[in-house]
């Protein structure tokens, strides 16, 4: 006979990677608060944003050279750092580095955007800007699970499992967390998985950053050996064995979420290959993504495809721009590769915003634009910058937070964040007050303590809110 951990493992080739993963996590011993854990839940208070997509600019994009400009970085190019510079450094740098962009005011707010951005900088009225952000690792590793998990030392759920954890899901037929060609490296699956919470709310990938957006599917998303009528068969034979062990049992909350999970991912097959298929969107709409210039193409599917699965009722999307080759990662060849890098998210981005706000969703929509860390003013080479987690630029828009606003700043060159400092337990902490919850409330009992994703730090900055 059969163990039920056998015929789940022999039966789960069509049940979707949210099944295989709720099947096979060792997880907590503590129990699932809910008979369905992705059912909808309260926020803790009115919520300014239903979702939150993230755009993840991979590798560290320069602030300097982006949306911080530094006048007398330009003034002293070629001359050394007047302060000290920090303790731990990635690499060593040498002399200023001025950028090679030329920045300019837009919109009514004046907001400064370096000319990287043109398409972006049409929409700065609708943009937060945050230049006095900041962390504690300088690499690529560490600063991204700090940046997804709170923590760059240990395995921690990633923000957008909390935020399933905390909110659940608007649609029954989808998970709360999707990332969509997320990169393997600097942490890999570990940004984006539930850890010790209940594995249902581990992020669903859409493929990988060596993966064309175009064929980006769910693993296992599709059972080519068996029809949907016999995999249905399979799984009602299942709930029922499970069903008599929760009566005999007197109840298993945990192995209540996982048929849960298990049905789910079932229906999953139906509702995510639709959410992929674009043949129904407008051609002015894909125009409005780049989808018809092969440079844009592949981001733009990408963000289209996020909007399509924040209209459907996913709280938590994941946008990864990274080709696995060429990331935001410019030790050397920093004009090359941030112009190739930026010419390729700039329309789809720019698209994103239009598009959301034509059809009203920008105003309960958070859009959040950042990355691990950003680039010192200094030269690491001829023509690169060095890892810098003292002070960089993210921005949000959308979900209730001030348009056309500029908050903190960092030094004259660009290096420390200086004034009204915000750490990522502080961007963590706004983000979910932006969603209805309570960073100090949202915790989960693990190993005898309760975890949150801001650990034992981090404020809202409330400043940033209309």
């Amino acid at each position: 006979m059969l163990s039920r951990r056998t015929l789940l493992e022999r039966t789960a080739v069509g049940f979707g990677s949210l099944a295989l993963a709720s099947m096979l996590a060792d997880e907590s011993s503590a129990d699932t608060p809910s008979a369905n854990p992705l059912a909808g839940k309260p926020s803790h208070f009115p919520a300014r944003a239903k979702r939150i997509i993230f755009l993840l600019m991979s590798g560290g994009p320069s602030q300097v050279d982006t949306f911080d400009p530094k006048p007398l970085l330009t003034r002293d190019h070629g001359k050394p750092f007047p302060f000290a510079k920090p303790r731990v450094q990635f690499n060593s740098t040498k002399n200023l580095l001025r950028s090679p962009w030329r920045f300019r005011q837009y919109g009514e707010s004046g907001l400064w955007v370096s000319e990287l951005f043109p398409h972006v900088a049409t929409r700065v009225d609708d943009l937060c800007m945050v230049h006095s952000c900041y962390g504690t690792n300088p690499s690529h590793g560490g600063a991204m699970m700090k940046l997804h998990t709170g923590s760059d030392n240990f395995i921690r759920p990633g923000i957008g499992s909390w935020v399933s954890y905390g909110l659940g899901t608007e649609n029954a037929n989808l998970p709360a967390f999707v990332t969509i060609c997320p990169t393997l490296a600097f942490g890999g699956v570990n940004n984006w998985s539930s850890s010790f919470l209940p594995a249902v709310h581990n992020g669903t990938a859409l493929g990988d950053a060596s993966v064309p957006a175009e064929k980006a599917q769910v693993k296992f998303i599709q059972n080519s050996k068996l029809p949907r009528q016999i995999q249905q068969l399979q799984l009602d034979r299942l709930n029922a064995m499970n069903r008599r062990h929760l009566r005999r049992s007197g109840g298993d909350a945990s192995l209540e979420a996982r048929i849960n999970s298990f049905e789910l991912a079932f229906r999953m097959q139906s509702s995510i290959p639709q959410l992929e298929d674009l043949s129904r969107e407008t051609p002015a709409t894909l125009k409005l993504y780049g989808m018809d210039d092969p440079g844009t193409a592949n981001f733009g599917r990408m963000c289209l495809l996020a909007r399509r699965f924040a209209e459907a009722g996913v709280r938590f999307i994941q946008v990864t721009h990274n080709d696995d080759k060429v990331q935001w990662d410019q030790h050397n060849n920093l004009k090359r590769d941030h112009e190739k890098n930026a010419a390729e998210v700039d329309l789809p981005i720019a698209g994103l915003l239009t598009d959301l706000k034509q059809r009203g969703m920008l105003d309960d929509t958070l859009i959040w634009w950042g990355s691990e860390f950003g680039r010192t003013p200094t030269a690491e080479t001829a023509d690169g910058r060095d890892h810098n987690p003292e002070g960089f630029t993210m921005w949000l828009a959308g979900g209730g937070v001030k348009g056309g606003f500029r908050y903190g700043s960092t030094d004259d060159y660009g290096y420390y964040a200086a004034e009204n400092k915000v750490h990522i337990h502080d961007f963590h902490a706004t983000m979910l007050h932006a969603m209805g919850l309570d960073h100090e409330r949202l915790t989960y009992r693990h190993a005898g303590r309760d975890f949150r994703l801001t650990d034992v730090e981090g404020n809202v900055v409330h400043e940033l809110f209309a």
